[in-house]
């Protein structure tokens, strides 16, 4: 069984940053994907960015260049460090890890960019 839990949302100014962190318990494995999803009010959950290994990363193109994903090795959290924020990546940001047993998610954390 694996459990993840989310941190490090909350409310920034436009412009701003934040670093949303997630740790799992149980077995994971680097070769495993790990991912951040979002989902605004009123829209579907859409893939923020996507990590496997330490350095195979996947990006959304509306993140592209401001979002960085990241973990050390698969015991550690992997970090979402989300730079120049717009108002328009407010959404509840979701962990997603996708192993040979199933498919699992986070509780979410809220990230509100507003001045």
């Amino acid at each position: 069984q694996v459990q993840l839990v989310e941190s490090g949302g909350g409310l920034v100014q436009p412009g701003g940053s934040l670093r949303l962190s997630c740790t799992a318990s149980g077995s994971i494995f680097s070769s495993e994907t790990m991912g951040w999803y979002r989902q605004a009010p009123g829209k579907q959950r859409e893939l923020v960015a996507t990590i496997r290994g330490r350095l195979a990363t996947y990006y959304a193109d509306s993140v592209k260049g401001r979002f960085t994903i990241s973990r050390d090795n698969a015991k550690k959290p992997v970090y979402l460090q989300m730079n120049s924020l717009k108002p328009e990546d407010t959404a509840v940001y979701y962990c997603n890890v996708v192993t040979t047993i199933g498919n699992y998610w986070g509780q979410g954390t809220q990230v509100t960019v507003s001045s």
